[in-house]
């Protein structure tokens, strides 16, 4: 295991749905995996939404007492879809911030049941170390095989020559929350620790309605500049 003698949590950023699906099973999964990232001591980076699994996500972890960093783009931000008691949230410009900013803060991605969104945030970090700009673990929490049908596209694209095996292999596939999690622990601490960036990088605290330059705690949420840092 490569957390002893570590000097902060492992950082590992959850993609799942913003809707919470018809199947019971998607919702009880959410809860047992931020129950479980909660209890390893770890934090919970995600797209900070009160709503759907992300939510559900959340509100686990953050009963079985861990820490949850939600980044937020400001347009969600406006519909009143911030989850209002994490330990952290960061409101940026767009979603193309949001993803950048995750990227950034976590040691590796762990993907739920979710939609569109999901794919989007699971394929952003599948290229990203296709073209080797991390090699962060992407692993998939799948008990009752709801990626199955789309692993088996990503296989036709292998078929078909337009994909390399090496890549879709990237993706690793478990069936149960201690599997994946065990996984992702074996991976070695790479991102940036998201609590110790200075204020200058992180953007202004907004409380009540004045900026200011200093730490950011739960239920303040802060605006990433342009001095944000970069996957």
């Amino acid at each position: 295991m490569h957390d002893e003698g570590r000097h902060r949590p492992r950082a590992i950023a959850v993609f799942c749905g913003a809707r919470i699906g018809r199947d019971p099973a998607f919702k009880a999964l959410a809860e047992a995996v931020g129950r479980a990232i909660a209890e390893r001591g770890w934090l919970l980076v995600f797209g900070g939404g009160a709503v759907g699994l992300m939510g559900e996500v959340a509100n686990a972890a953050l009963a079985a007492g861990g820490r949850v960093l939600g980044v937020i783009p400001e347009s969600l931000m406006r519909r009143e879809v911030g989850h209002p008691g994490l330990t952290r949230l960061e409101v940026v410009a767009d979603m193309a911030d949001r993803k950048t900013r995750m990227i950034a803060a976590a040691d590796g991605f762990l993907t739920l049941p979710g939609g569109f969104g999901t794919l989007d945030e699971l394929f952003e970090v599948v290229t990203l170390r296709q073209i080797g700009l991390h090699g962060k673990p992407i692993v998939l929490c799948d008990p009752d095989n709801y990626w199955g049908p789309l692993l088996a596209a990503c296989q036709g694209l292998v078929a078909a020559g337009l994909a390399n095996p090496v890549d879709l292999a990237s993706i690793e596939s478990c069936r149960t929350v201690a599997a994946a999690l065990d996984r992702l622990a074996d991976a070695p601490l790479t991102a940036i620790d998201p609590f110790a960036t200075a204020p200058g990088q992180t953007g202004d605290l907004l409380e009540g309605g004045q900026a200011e330059a200093g730490p950011i705690d739960a239920g303040q949420p802060a605006r990433r500049g342009d001095g944000g840092r970069r996957a």
